[in-house]
């Protein structure tokens, strides 16, 4: 009848203890924290944009840009496969979504048919794309080739545009070491970034609006810049400038190659450093291949000028002075501490495939964020004790047992969202006050059914017994639908309707555990101290 397995209480009772303890930081000050042993809990609750302050950017990826890099390069193994397979064509162009190629010998067509089937891969993963392709071979008169972008093709070329992009700007933002940042993807082709406790978006901005492209290419000699500026720029080389701001002049045109003899996703690690004279500078490493072909190109070039282009931008172009075979380098250049760190952390991070656009920023004041969260204390603290004085003028002693289950169930719910990690938002504060009304339903529930059994003239001990197993079935089914309905709005909604959901979700869990359990626990204990004759409910 009314018997809890030893197991049972142990269990019930060590959860409780680790809830408080993880929970417990929370509600000290720093100062407390930082003196605390360090096997104990120190983590505290993330709080969200809204609360804490910050900065929040909208962004767009320009995913047509991705569609046009790929017709480039498909023109460029246009002319790479015919040139090898030594078949005459005069010109390859592209117009809309379309790369098409003239082929000079009729004799050779067939030839250059199959030999460009070749560049057509096969798009998606799903069942329903079996058997298709990216591009859509055509002929048309005049032994002409068309390669014509599905739209199939498109659409898996802009997805995978915006999640790689998601995935630099993740990795971007760790490299600031700011916690629990926001970052996910809006509409089709934007980009929601909140970052909280960063209070200058323009960093941010900087370091998310850089492509970070990064190339290593000869500087050519023999071309003169002033003439390049004048648009006569040799073959096979372009016109940039180079960054002279350290030097307290304007950019200077310099021309260089337009073969990249190292490309920058060789790179395996950049970090801040300094140089002889004390300047910050950017120290880097390649990989394998990358140092090979750094360590040939240095030592085929030594006394020629070598152009470190970071998004089309020359920020530096030193003399090569000798071999280097180590893999490594350093890049000097107009630098702060804070400019060559954030360089480093772009380079770590990766190039971006297309640029970004900055539709919208703002900034949220922590003072904003800390009315916010007295506001949010309030209503919380306030609900609380609505809730307690209700259920205490309603049936007395157990409307206490409640109100301890009630206040064990905010404490396991703030431990939860400290261990997972979750960021606590203004949304999630409100899923925490109806949790609140969740969990005493569950208590009410109970105790009427206790109330209904004693009328029928059952026993204490087995009105009791009889409330808590009628009423599990009905509380297991309320917190079911409520926890899948909080699944659903996590997996649909985005931004405050997700901080609603996990603080709602994970509620419904604490609250089931602390109803069930706990309050059985203090009603079961209560009535083997007391052995009351009848209940006082």
């Amino acid at each position: 009848m009314l018997q809890i397995p030893t197991w049972s209480r142990i269990v019930t009772v060590v959860i409780l203890l680790a809830g408080l303890l993880i929970a417990l930081p929370n509600a000290l000050p720093s100062s407390i924290i930082d003196r605390m042993p360090q096997w104990l809990p120190t983590s505290t609750v993330a709080l969200g944009l809204d609360l804490q302050g910050g900065a929040s950017l909208l962004l767009q990826v320009e995913v047509d840009q991705a569609v046009n890099d790929r017709l480039e390069s498909l023109k460029g193994d246009f002319r790479t496969k015919l040139r090898k397979a030594i078949i005459g064509y005069d010109h390859v162009e592209s117009q809309d979504d379309t790369v098409s190629v003239h082929i000079l010998d009729p004799q050779r067509f067939d030839d250059a048919k199959n030999l460009l089937e070749g560049l057509n891969p096969p798009t998606g993963g799903s069942m329903l794309s079996v058997g298709q392709r990216a591009y859509e071979v055509s002929e048309s008169g005049g032994d002409v080739i068309a390669m014509k972008m599905t739209e199939p093709y498109k659409t898996e070329t802009r997805d995978t545009v915006v999640n790689q992009s998601i995935e630099v700007v993740r990795r971007r933002i760790d490299q600031l070491g700011t916690r629990e940042p926001l970052i996910e993807r809006q509409g089709e082709d934007r980009i929601v970034v909140q970052v909280p406790g960063l209070n200058d978006p323009s960093r941010l901005v900087d370091l998310l609006g850089k492509t970070a492209k990064m190339t290593f290419q000869m500087v050519d000699e023999t071309a003169s810049p002033e003439q390049a500026v004048l648009g006569i720029v040799p073959i096979g080389s372009q016109l940039l400038y180079e960054d002279n701001s350290v030097k307290g002049q304007p950019p200077s045109p310099i021309v260089v190659e337009r073969h990249v003899v190292v490309a920058g996703d060789r790179l395996v690690d950049a970090k801040l450093g300094y140089g002889q004279g004390g300047d910050p500078v950017v120290e880097f490493n390649f990989d394998t291949v990358g140092a090979r072909e750094f360590g040939e190109a240095t030592k085929d070039n030594v006394g020629r000028h070598f152009a470190i282009v970071l998004d089309g931008k020359v920020i530096s172009a030193p003399v090569i002075k000798g071999a280097i075979l180590g893999g490594s380098g350093v890049i000097e250049g107009s630098f702060t501490v804070q400019s060559a760190g954030d360089l480093a952390a772009l380079l770590r991070a990766g190039a971006l495939p297309v640029p970004l656009k900055v539709i919208e920023q703002r900034t949220v004041g922590s003072s904003l964020g800390a009315d916010q969260i007295a506001a949010g204390k309030f209503s919380t603290l306030a609900g609380l004790a609505l809730v307690a004085v209700f259920m205490v003028l309603r049936y007395g002693l157990f409307g206490l047992f409640a109100d301890i289950a009630l206040t064990m169930n905010v404490i396991l719910l703030l431990a939860l969202l400290t261990a997972l990690g979750a960021t606590l938002t203004l949304p999630g504060i409100a899923g925490i006050v109806l949790t609140m009304g969740m969990a005493v339903d569950a208590n009410v529930l109970i105790y009427e059914r206790i109330r209904e059994e004693t009328r029928n003239g059952r026993s204490i001990i087995a009105s009791i017994d009889q409330g808590f197993r009628r009423a599990m079935a009905t509380i297991f089914d309320a917190n079911m639908t409520h926890l899948i309905a909080s699944l659903i709005l996590f997996q649909l909604g985005s931004g405050p309707v997700r901080g609603f959901a996990v603080a709602l979700g994970l509620g419904i869990v604490t609250s089931f555990f602390t109803a069930v359990m706990v309050t059985r626990l203090m009603v079961v204990t209560w009535f083997e101290a007391w052995r009351p004759k009848q209940l006082a409910l």
